[in-house]
């Protein structure tokens, strides 16, 4: 008898550390639940706002009390931020300025990245060590000698100057150089032994297998051009050279002074836009070429 009491509260004690793991685990992972959805509302509440505002009328904007929901909808205020900012010619200048270094650039990472990772040549991990010796000095930095440079050679208010000073970018070829390295040394070797010359060797093997890594490259100097701000007001702030982050600027700003925040706030949702489309529908390719660049070298 006293086997059976001994073994049935053995039963119920199990029970009692069952039921007090499952509560812990319940909690924590209510905790963790509840931590996250607070930070992402915290995280969302400025687009919320920016959303808000840019639907309400300047004088509910400007009421002492602030409202969460506009008492009229101006969505009329979208077409006067088209209107008002030029954002066409805007949109325009910054895609071609996006597009055509994002291409150069990539030329450049693919083929530094292919030379750092396969080639064999005198100085190589010096010249790299020294590349990425460059990430620790500060940008304000280089658009000090930048500037200076760019003003000799008058490339002010042009689409060149746009271009040309940050076509280099050392995080995208060590990204780039780290995924060339995880693939096997033995299938370069093997295509010399065929013949195969490297750039051949380049295009038709590696860029295939570095893919994810080049259209997180492609996607993040895109995004790059898209919110540039300092560099172009500073050196090609022109009414046909300007770009769509320095034409929000003072458009809005009225003869008196007074700014129309919420059409100013309706111009950049409609900016912001393509930027929150290519987070949404292309965030795996970032997080993919990004977790694929490894730590080899």
């Amino acid at each position: 008898m006293n086997d059976v009491k001994m073994e049935t509260m053995s039963e119920k004690d199990m029970r009692r550390v069952a039921i007090r793991q499952a509560i812990v685990k319940g909690l924590v992972k209510f905790g963790v639940y509840a931590f996250l959805i607070i930070m992402a509302l915290i995280v969302l509440f400025p687009f919320y706002w920016m959303i808000n505002s840019s639907l309400k009328t300047l004088d509910e904007y400007r009421m002492s009390v602030p409202t969460f929901w506009p008492h009229k909808v101006m969505i009329s205020n979208y077409a006067s931020a088209y209107k008002t900012a030029n954002l066409g010619k805007l949109f325009v200048n910054t895609v071609i300025v996006g597009v055509v270094s994002t291409i150069l650039s990539l030329v450049i990472t693919v083929l530094s990245a292919f030379a750092f990772a396969r080639l064999e040549f005198k100085g190589k991990d010096m010249l790299f060590a020294g590349l990425l010796a460059t990430m620790m000095i500060p940008g304000e930095l280089f658009t000090i000698t930048n500037y200076g440079t760019v003003t000799q050679l008058g490339w002010t208010n042009t689409y060149t100057v746009l271009i040309v000073p940050f076509l280099v970018s050392v995080f995208y070829i060590y990204l780039l150089r780290q995924n060339f390295l995880q693939i096997p040394n033995e299938l370069y070797l093997a295509a010399k032994v065929d013949g195969t010359s490297d750039l051949k060797y380049l295009w038709r093997v590696m860029i295939p297998l570095a893919l994810p890594t080049l259209i997180s490259i492609t996607i993040l100097k895109m995004m790059g051009a898209w919110n540039s701000y300092i560099w172009p007001r500073l050196v090609a702030n022109d009414e046909a050279h300007r770009l769509i982050t320095n034409g929000l600027r003072n458009a809005f700003t009225e003869t008196t002074g007074d700014v129309n925040y919420p059409v100013q706030m309706a111009a950049v949702a409609l900016v912001s836009l393509p930027l929150f489309l290519v987070f949404v529908f292309l965030r795996k390719y970032i997080m993919q070429g990004v977790s694929r660049s490894g730590t080899k070298g």
